[in-house]
Protein backbone atom coordinates (compact mmCIF):
# COMPACT_ATOMS: atom_id res chain seq x y z
CA UNK A 1 0.00 0.00 0.00
CA UNK A 2 2.86 2.36 0.87
CA UNK A 3 4.54 1.69 -2.48
CA UNK A 4 1.32 2.47 -4.33
CA UNK A 5 0.98 5.86 -2.62
CA UNK A 6 4.66 6.70 -3.22
CA UNK A 7 4.29 5.81 -6.91
CA UNK A 8 1.14 7.93 -7.23
CA UNK A 9 2.90 10.79 -5.46
CA UNK A 10 5.81 10.68 -7.91
CA UNK A 11 3.45 10.61 -10.91
CA UNK A 12 1.37 13.50 -9.57
CA UNK A 13 4.52 15.49 -8.77
CA UNK A 14 5.89 15.10 -12.29
CA UNK A 15 2.50 15.97 -13.80
CA UNK A 16 2.24 19.06 -11.59
CA UNK A 17 5.69 20.25 -12.64
CA UNK A 18 4.86 19.77 -16.32
CA UNK A 19 1.51 21.58 -16.08
CA UNK A 20 3.05 24.53 -14.22
CA UNK A 21 5.81 24.82 -16.81
CA UNK A 22 3.25 24.76 -19.64
CA UNK A 23 1.40 27.77 -18.27
CA UNK A 24 2.25 31.16 -19.68
CA UNK A 25 3.57 33.76 -17.31
CA UNK A 26 1.63 36.86 -16.33
CA UNK A 27 4.17 39.29 -17.74
CA UNK A 28 6.16 36.94 -20.02
CA UNK A 29 9.35 38.89 -19.42
CA UNK A 30 10.39 41.94 -21.41
CA UNK A 31 8.23 41.03 -24.41
CA UNK A 32 5.18 40.89 -22.14
CA UNK A 33 5.95 44.34 -20.81
CA UNK A 34 6.13 45.73 -24.33
CA UNK A 35 3.14 43.93 -25.86
CA UNK A 36 1.09 43.57 -22.68
CA UNK A 37 -0.97 46.67 -23.38
CA UNK A 38 -1.82 45.48 -26.88
CA UNK A 39 -2.95 42.09 -25.58
CA UNK A 40 -5.23 43.74 -23.03
CA UNK A 41 -6.62 46.11 -25.64
CA UNK A 42 -7.24 43.58 -28.42
CA UNK A 43 -7.65 40.47 -26.30
CA UNK A 44 -5.89 37.14 -26.24
CA UNK A 45 -8.77 34.71 -26.74
CA UNK A 46 -7.10 31.58 -28.15
CA UNK A 47 -4.52 31.16 -25.41
CA UNK A 48 -6.97 32.18 -22.67
CA UNK A 49 -8.98 28.97 -22.97
CA UNK A 50 -5.86 26.84 -22.71
CA UNK A 51 -4.63 28.85 -19.73
CA UNK A 52 -7.96 28.31 -17.98
CA UNK A 53 -7.78 24.53 -18.52
CA UNK A 54 -4.18 24.40 -17.32
CA UNK A 55 -5.11 26.48 -14.27
CA UNK A 56 -7.89 24.06 -13.32
CA UNK A 57 -5.63 21.03 -13.86
CA UNK A 58 -3.01 22.70 -11.63
CA UNK A 59 -5.54 23.15 -8.83
CA UNK A 60 -6.67 19.52 -9.03
CA UNK A 61 -3.11 18.19 -9.13
CA UNK A 62 -1.99 20.38 -6.24
CA UNK A 63 -4.86 19.22 -4.02
CA UNK A 64 -4.10 15.63 -4.96
CA UNK A 65 -0.41 16.24 -4.21
CA UNK A 66 -1.13 17.52 -0.70
CA UNK A 67 -3.58 14.71 0.06
CA UNK A 68 -1.10 12.08 -1.10
CA UNK A 69 1.73 13.72 0.85
CA UNK A 70 -0.28 13.73 4.07
CA UNK A 71 -1.37 10.13 3.43
CA UNK A 72 2.21 8.96 2.86
CA UNK A 73 3.38 10.78 5.99
CA UNK A 74 0.57 9.22 8.02
CA UNK A 75 1.29 5.69 6.74
CA UNK A 76 5.04 5.99 7.30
Amino acid sequence: MHTLFITLLVIVSIALIVVVLLQSGKSAGLSGAISGGAEQLFGKQKARGLDLVLHRITIVLSVLFFVLTITVAYIL
